[in-house]
């Protein structure tokens, strides 16, 4: 796994119903999309025309590995079942002339399918029967699980958990006290990062963590976050915590572009900048129409008594008061952006001083695990997150308008937890 680029090993005991036949089960929610890199959601093109989205599908970049090698399995996916809810991947033997066939076709107990993710965003597969000494070891010892997976080392030489390293990490911050601003180059370098918004950078320069490709968590599967405190003492947020910054992907927002759509629904600047129009607001599905935009949030194909989709093609619209599309997210595009990176997240407190910018980290550490995307429609139905856009035109009338576009999704810090399944706070 090491040698074919894995940077996270998962395990998982198959049933005998994990099969080709039946595909394997991945889980009574969507938790496992955050754990397995997928490419589009897109509608089951298996589904009757005129027919309600009832399932959905995502590629998987998928190998299988052996002694021989790599093997390509083209054909292998992800499918998505609302209804019940659960994901099941299939396909993974499809194509694949060296597949473990005999081992992934047959309902035998004991057997085991190990999985390898690369920071690209390729899978790595490896079956075992009950008789493989990989099983055995395996077996034999307790690991830590994420939703139905076993969360492997990449080496038995690793003796602490991601957790607990990740933990040594913050608490060697935390003791570093106050610390340059800074953001660290893709060369691995760091450079002091003069903007208000070098809280996160800094962290994650002292983490080492760079950009890279793959959308990947920050730290050995964990995403690691930052928020402004008052003071090291009470923890006080000075804000709410921005989810994810998706742009709609529907509505006249798309179709007519970001200008127009200003014009026609935004408002000029209310602390007087001349030749600047701002769109902004809270928006949830509890509140009537925005005083300044005439908008109103709403979303369709969501049943918030059952906690379920109903409808894959539903989504977020926000409408005006002839129920004009003015800007739309669908789900499945949602949901692409809630998996890259909250299966595992830290939050953690921070200061800021200026001159010159520093930041120290505090000790009162958040964990959050195994979240799902369910939990995130849930918490929008009842406007515990809320969409708080940032949108702007400045020197509007002129021939080159300098046009900002921010779209954030967003959460009360104390509500944070409404969105896993599990949670702790770790004093470092």
């Amino acid at each position: 796994m090491r040698h074919y680029g894995a940077s996270r090993i998962y395990a998982k005991k198959l049933a005998p119903n994990d099969n080709s036949k039946n595909q394997v089960y991945l889980g009574g929610d969507f938790s496992a999309l955050n754990i397995i890199p997928h490419g589009e959601i897109r509608p089951d093109d298996a589904a009757v025309a005129g027919a309600v989205r009832d399932r959905a599908k995502a590629a998987v970049d998928f190998c299988w590995i052996d002694e021989a090698g790599r093997h390509l399995a083209p054909n292998t996916g992800l499918i998505l079942y609302p209804r019940y809810p659960e994901v099941r991947m299939s396909g993974f033997l499809s194509g694949c002339k060296h597949a473990p066939s005999s081992i992934m076709r047959v309902r035998d107990e004991g057997r085991l399918l190990v999985l390898g993710i690369t920071q690209q965003g390729g899978v790595l597969g490896y079956a075992a029967n009950a008789a493989d000494p990989i099983t055995a070891e395996l077996t034999a010892r307790e690991w830590p699980t994420i939703g139905v997976f076993l969360e492997l080392p990449l080496t038995l030489r690793q003796t602490t958990s991601p957790k607990q390293q990740l933990l040594d990490e913050l608490r060697r911050i935390y003791r570093l006290q106050w610390i340059a601003s800074q953001k660290l180059a893709p060369s691995g370098i760091k450079a002091p990062y003069a903007a208000r918004n070098g809280g996160g950078y800094t962290l994650e320069a002292e983490l080492g963590i760079s950009p890279n490709g793959y959308a990947e968590p920050d730290f050995m599967g964990w995403e690691v976050k930052q928020y402004g405190v008052s003071d090291l003492l009470s923890y006080r947020p000075k804000s709410p915590v921005t989810l994810m910054t998706p742009e709609p992907t529907g509505g006249l927002y798309r179709t007519g572009g970001v200008a127009s759509f200003l014009t026609r629904f935004g408002y000029p600047d209310q602390a007087g900048k001349p030749d600047r129009i701002n769109f902004g607001g809270r928006y949830d599905c509890t509140r009537g129409a925005h005083a300044l935009t005439g908008l109103r949030m709403t979303m369709t194909g969501f049943d918030a008594t059952t906690g379920k989709i109903t409808d894959f093609d539903g989504g977020f619209s926000l409408l005006d008061a002839a129920d004009t599309v003015a800007a739309s997210w669908s789900f499945r595009g949602m949901m692409a952006h809630w998996n890259r990176k909250h299966a595992q997240a830290a939050y953690v407190p921070s200061l800021f001083r200026t001159p010159p910018p520093e930041y120290c980290y505090g000790a009162h550490i958040l964990l959050c695990e195994q979240t799902d995307f369910l939990l995130f429609l849930k918490a929008f139905a009842t406007g515990t997150i809320w969409y708080d856009p940032a949108i702007k035109v400045e020197q509007a009338s002129s021939a080159k308008p300098e046009i900002k576009r921010r779209s954030q999704f967003r959460v009360a810090h104390a509500d944070l937890t409404r969105l896993y399944q599990r949670h702790e706070i770790v004093q470092l």
